[in-house]
């Protein structure tokens, strides 16, 4: 009976995983920083920095592959866009502007495409990698 409840979850692993590594590194790469740099000339960049945006890219790649290597490209890409979506839409909520919604759909939208793509490219490199073993016998 218990292997009964052990098989579903298995199942959900390659969307819970990166759905829940993404609400974590989204709240240590980008979460804690909400301050606008005002420059000499009056404009605002920011609240995040590049290499905040590419330390949340970076570790993203570790659940993407993950769940790719378990032949889930749909999973890394729901999983990754679900967190990805729910962390914009808590950190951003705020926004007096009320164009948050606009934002957190291009992150919703964006990261699903892109995880996808990426997943797709990792499961084919994985499969022709596990090809070329058994062809050789290595």
């Amino acid at each position: 009976m218990s292997q009964g409840i052990h098989k579903p979850v298995r199942r959900l692993l390659p969307v819970l995983v990166p759905a829940g590594v993404s609400l974590v590194a989204w709240a240590a790469w980008l979460g804690w920083d909400q301050h606008r740099d005002v420059q000499p000339d009056g404009t605002t960049t920011g609240p995040y920095e590049a290499w905040q945006v590419i330390g949340l890219v970076l570790t993203l790649l570790i659940p993407v592959c993950w769940a790719a290597s378990r032949r889930s490209v749909i999973g890394a890409a729901l999983g990754t866009a679900a967190g990805l979506t729910v962390a914009t839409c808590y950190d951003w909520s705020d926004d007096a502007s009320g164009l948050f919604g606009i934002g957190v759909l291009m992150v919703m939208v964006g990261s699903f495409a892109v995880t996808a793509a990426v997943a797709a490219v990792i499961a084919a490199v994985i499969a022709s990698v596990k090809r070329d073993v058994r062809r050789t016998g290595a």
